[in-house]
């Protein structure tokens, strides 16, 4: 029993991304060949920016005593980054800026890239016990950037461009 324990949070993010997944193809990618590129980024780009949140992990009463700092540091500083790079990307799409295309594949690769390797750290120092309210990050949080960052990576294989 305490195996399944261990492997809640596992199942939180499976479960999650399989849901947010059946959403975004029920709801978004049936569409996107209707709806402008644009209309879609900046939502996503938005949503993104908010990944200032995983420095979370580096606050003590979000997380308990213990966090492998082998997890921590890397998810923060990388959930930061991400942050940065998805909010300069925001505005250059709004403003549809000539770098807008390779500024939201850079956020997007390395924001992809952020989010496996927190998933590997996180798995690998056995994070999970000690996220305490932080926990609500990879099991709920985690899942839904996952899916926009495909929904992204999708939208930056056409041809179209980002203009208004």
């Amino acid at each position: 029993m305490q195996e399944l324990f261990d492997r809640v949070l596992a199942i939180n993010l499976v479960c999650s991304t399989v849901l947010f997944y059946t959403a975004a193809r029920l709801y978004v990618l049936p569409r996107l060949d209707e709806w402008k590129p644009r209309s879609v980024l900046l939502p996503i780009l938005l949503l993104h920016s908010f990944r200032h949140l995983g420095l979370m992990f580096l606050t003590r009463g979000a997380t308990y005593p213990g966090i492998p700092p082998q997890f921590a540091y890397p998810a923060a500083v990388g959930d930061l980054l991400a942050a940065v790079l998805a909010f300069v990307a925001l505005l250059v799409v709004a403003a549809a800026g000539k770098s807008a295309r390779a500024l939201v594949w850079a956020f997007n690769v390395a924001g992809t890239l952020d989010l496996v390797v927190a998933i590997v750290l996180a798995t690998a120092y056995g994070a999970a016990e000690f996220m305490g309210p932080a926990y609500w990050i990879p099991a709920f949080w985690v899942p839904a950037l996952l899916v926009t960052h495909y929904i992204t990576f999708v939208i930056l294989r056409q041809p179209r461009g980002f203009e208004k």
